[in-house]
């Protein structure tokens, strides 16, 4: 069973891709597993794998069930375990380590039931590679890459992230996103499974420089490096074209704690209240309250734009009208919004930690130093002030991050990078040269 695909004139491998979470309907970790999934279909002959929950958007995406892909139906202890995650995690939206916690002990089940429907064409060598695309958690033990060991398949994993710590100086925004486990996260390093994951996989994609040092040494040679996130050039289509004088940024995100939308009308207040810049909040979520009166007790109200939950399209639509994303979140572990932001030549303004700091450069944006809560504040308002003297000095770097995208994070490219890992795994050619 193989999926359709086009245009490579190298031999295609035949490629069984695990994604449990993948759907176009979503964003965020499902949104991914789609994209690469569906990507690969450039550069190889797929065939994906992934939970029922998925299967009517793959059937409205017109994928063919039995063709294109499998669902596998792991409701029996999948539905009862995601319950607990969600009871265990105290909030909508909050908890995320717990519900990782839960979803590693709940998936290992969801990989032996593909066992049992494909371990008979493994075995029958019917497939040259199996990629699992998702989880996208290192925490997320595998028993299907013994299994593929065992029949002389190669497993792939990845793009592995995650488990960035919290940043010092912010306690309080991690007990308010209910993140108690955080504490206790580098216990996975010792899970069972862990360690004889890695040692039967044959590539380990990480999708972070911090994922990347967490693998132990004995298994670093099997790691590459490619970044989590891509770019769909049909959602992200626009061109940025701000109008008027004044600096025009925007946040883009949950109103959240660690996001930090607080932290940005903070450090723009004076330009606010001066007239001098402009704000567009996209997203919603529990701080949005509290946002909003901070800009009506300023006086700031007519300069800031509360615009909620957006769909895609009209996202970008907001976004375009802007120079900048200013986006002081201390805890992003791949950072999509950043390269969503420079698809449309919108220049990020960001804290140089985890996602975002590996992704953004002095060509490509704005970068201001981890530190305090007081300290990132003044940071963002010194770049807000030098960016508000000038907004026409941008469009070096609007231009920069436009290209940039377009030569290394579309999902057409990222599909012909894990093509280069494909073709490693396979022994027909070297190791992939590092990204970046």
């Amino acid at each position: 069973m193989t999926g359709h695909g086009s245009g490579d004139l190298r031999e295609r491998p035949r490629v069984l891709v695990i994604a449990e979470a993948a759907n176009p309907e979503w964003v965020s970790v499902p949104l991914v597993g789609w994209s690469l999934a569906t990507a690969l279909r450039d550069v190889a002959d797929v065939h994906i794998v992934t939970q029922v929950r998925n299967r009517e958007a793959f059937l409205r995406a017109g994928e063919v069930e039995g063709e294109s892909f499998t669902a596998i139906d792991s409701e029996a202890l999948a539905r009862p375990m995601w319950k607990l995650g969600e009871a265990l995690r105290m909030g909508q939206g909050k908890g995320w380590t717990m519900m990782q916690a839960v979803a590693a002990l709940s998936y290992p089940h969801f990989e032996r039931l593909v066992w049992k429907t494909f371990g008979a064409d493994l075995e029958a060598g019917r497939f040259d590679v199996v990629h699992r695309v998702t989880p996208l958690s290192p925490t997320a033990p595998s028993p299907l890459a013994a299994k593929c060991a065992g029949v002389g398949v190669p497993f792939v994993m990845g793009p592995l992230n995650g488990g960035v710590p919290w940043p010092k100086g912010f306690d309080a925004e991690r007990r308010r996103e209910k993140e108690w486990l955080s504490y206790l996260r580098g216990a996975y390093k010792a899970l069972p499974g862990r360690r004889a994951t890695l040692r039967h996989a044959s590539a380990i994609i990480t999708g972070s420089r911090h994922t990347a040092s967490e693998v132990p040494d004995a298994f670093a040679e099997k790691c590459v490096y490619i970044p989590e996130n891509g770019i769909d050039p049909a959602r992200f289509s626009l061109v940025a074209d701000p109008q008027g004088d004044v600096l025009r940024a925007c946040f883009v995100g949950r109103m959240v704690p660690y996001k930090g939308p607080d932290m940005l009308l903070e450090a723009a207040l004076p330009l606010l209240k001066a007239g001098r810049m402009r704000i567009e909040m996209i997203g919603d979520g529990p701080m949005l309250p509290g946002l909003k009166a901070f800009a009506e007790a300023e006086g700031v109200a007519g300069q800031i734009g509360f615009h909620g939950w957006l769909a895609h399209e009209r996202v970008q639509e907001v976004m375009a009208g802007c120079h900048l994303l200013s986006f002081p979140s201390v805890r992003e572990f791949g950072g999509g919004v950043v390269l969503e932001a420079m698809a449309l030549g919108v220049v990020p303004m960001i804290v140089d930690y985890a996602g975002p700091g590996e992704l953004v450069d002095a060509r490509l944006g704005i970068k201001v130093a981890i530190g305090t809560r007081a300290e990132i504040v003044e940071g963002f308002g010194a770049a807000l002030r030098r960016a508000a003297e000038s907004p026409q000095a941008l469009c070096r770097m609007s231009a920069a991050g436009r290209d940039e995208i377009a030569a290394r994070f579309t999902w057409a490219r990222k599909a012909e990078q894990v093509r280069e890992v494909y073709d490693w795994v396979l022994g027909r050619s070297e190791k992939p040269a590092p990204f970046g």
